[in-house]
């Protein structure tokens, strides 16, 4: 019985469950995707962007996991929660992760910062699905446990590097739906 359990639950890097409210690094499990995640002032307005850090370094910010049913106390593969990151902002806003508007240069869906305040908030929930290999994961928007009968258009998130290429330490590496995948780890901090 354990076993079948903590087969369902995503676990971090120390192999321990993803608990609410814990904090936890996010960060690609290949090396030269971009670093830890972070907040992205895109072009110094609000809202802020999901992004990466622009190089593999300790830098990034820790996220908070809240999951969508009430009685989980850890987070469970294929299952709905919202994702925070643990900071304040210079936008007086949450840092709740969000699905936003479309890249008009890739058509790629970003994930933003804040509340939807749509019937829902089908928005700001995320989900974690396994990868390839045990202890590797990607993160996915689709809805599904808050609306089993919605048709959502879901998708896989991945980097959407800006500006210059890989060696440009200006560019900027945006969290994006419908590219390819990121496979990411997670990290307690």
């Amino acid at each position: 019985m354990v076993t079948s359990t903590l087969s369902q639950t995503v676990i971090d890097t120390n192999g321990n469950p993803l608990k609410r409210g814990i904090e936890y690094y996010i960060k690609p499990a290949i090396t030269d995707n971009g670093g830890r995640f972070t907040l992205i002032n895109r072009n110094n307005s609000c809202p802020l962007y999901v992004g990466l850090e622009n190089t593999d370094t300790p830098k990034g910010l820790p996220v908070i996991f809240t999951p969508f049913a009430k009685e989980d106390n850890v987070v469970k593969l294929n299952r709905d929660f919202k994702i925070s990151f643990s900071a304040s902002t210079t936008c007086v806003q949450s840092t709740y992760w969000k699905l936003g508007q479309n890249d008009t240069k890739s058509g790629r869906r970003l994930i933003i910062t804040g509340i939807d305040e749509g019937r829902g908030s089908y928005g700001n929930y995320f989900r974690v699905v396994e990868g390839k290999n045990a202890g590797i994961y990607n993160i996915q928007w689709c809805p599904t446990d808050l609306c089993a009968t919605c048709r959502f258009i879901c998708g896989t998130a991945s980097g959407l590097r800006e500006g210059g290429g890989v060696k440009d330490p200006n560019s900027k590496i945006l969290l994006a739906l419908d590219g390819g995948v990121l496979p990411v780890q997670f990290y307690k901090k």
